[in-house]
């Protein structure tokens, strides 16, 4: 290191550039809309054995960059809210006040989030299709609700994203004033709320939190849609405040996948996207029913793992994905505790 910036190429150099990436600011947005990983390619083994260790070594990097995305896969989750999003949209096109809404719910790892960024990326496009050209244009505003959150952060999230300073001297009013101003010129027609569960109407705070968002959704002609864990179980749909909600928002709920057809499906679909040079096809299909015990049906749980042995299949040059290195792959702790028995003693 010689104090002049990362070596270009660098491990450091990639960090700088993921931390422009959050989707929660509106550069990393856009480069989520024109991110479309591309497989690289999978040499044979005759043209492995020619590459340089150099370009062995290139070859490991792409691959590994490759597997550790988040690749996604349209599960019928997915497709429903896109659908109830684009309805709602149109719906709301016209409405001057009482807009309808949408709120996707579920237990952790149920693909909430990538739910509602897909039904961003389907927005936007079409926004771009039909005005072309228009930069200024913002279709989509896309926040999480800070832990413990004020309505001033909750505020100040909405600014992060759009790119506006927010001065210390600046009330909630100049913040909230300053991002209605811009939704509205720039014509943001979706602004999605993630991590709703974030907010408690049992306290002050969550309270005004909650306000704070109803207001917005009142000045911004947009379709709000949120997202959190189990929010039908919160305090969010209860009460004066709760009854407003859930009397403009439609509830989507996310579930563990039993294990079906669309299991069995998903599997195929990712094991599809593997790039690895001894890997057999069907493989992974033919441990679906494995693969739905270990993970409870999670599709947060699934991706996880199946990248995760690709991964360690590259690094540790057996090249394929097996029983036993999908067993070596953690999961996160709620997965794990619901191993059955009788899997964790045969690991």
């Amino acid at each position: 290191m010689n104090g002049d910036g990362p070596i270009p190429g660098s491990f450091l150099e990639d960090a700088e550039e993921e931390a422009g990436r959050y989707l929660t600011t509106l550069n990393g947005w856009r480069h989520f809309l024109r991110e479309e990983p591309q497989a690289p390619a999978l040499f044979s083994e005759t043209e492995y054995a020619q590459l340089s260790p150099a370009q062995r070594v290139i070859d490991e990097e792409n691959r590994l960059d490759y597997h550790a995305r988040l690749l996604v896969v349209a599960t019928s989750t997915v497709r429903h809210t896109v659908t109830c999003g684009r309805r709602l949209v149109l719906v709301n096109r016209h409405a001057i006040s009482a807009r309808r809404g949408l709120i996707v719910s579920g237990p952790a790892g149920t693909g909430k989030t990538i739910a509602i960024t897909q039904l961003g990326r389907s927005h936007e496009l079409l926004d771009r299709a039909r005005h072309p050209g228009r930069a200024e244009r913002i279709p989509v505003v896309y926040i999480t609700v800070p832990p413990a959150a004020t309505a001033r952060m909750v505020a100040a999230e909405f600014a992060r994203f759009l790119g506006l300073p927010v001065r210390r001297s600046w009330n909630i009013t100049d913040i909230i004033e300053s991002v209605v101003g811009v939704c509205t010129d720039a014509r943001t027609g979706l602004v999605l709320v993630d991590e709703l569960h974030n907010i408690s109407l049992t306290t002050r705070h969550g309270t005004e939190v909650a306000d704070t968002l109803k207001y917005f959704s009142e000045r911004i002609p947009a379709t709000f849609v949120y997202a959190g864990i189990n929010i039908e179980q919160t305090t969010l749909l209860s009460g004066t405040r709760g009854a407003q909600i859930a009397g403009r928002f439609t509830l989507i709920p996310t579930h563990p996948f039993p294990y079906n057809t669309e299991w069995k499906g998903l599997v195929a679909a990712l094991e599809n996207t593997l790039v690895l040079r001894e890997h057999a096809p069907g493989t992974l299909a033919a441990l679906d029913h494995y693969l739905h015990d270990r993970t409870g049906g999670m599709i947060g749980g699934l991706s996880h793992q199946i990248r995760g042995a690709a991964i360690d299949a590259i690094l540790s040059g057996t090249e394929k994905i097996t029983r036993d290195s999908l067993a070596a792959v953690p999961l996160d702790f709620a997965a794990e505790s619901s191993v059955p028995a009788i899997l964790r003693a045969g690991r």
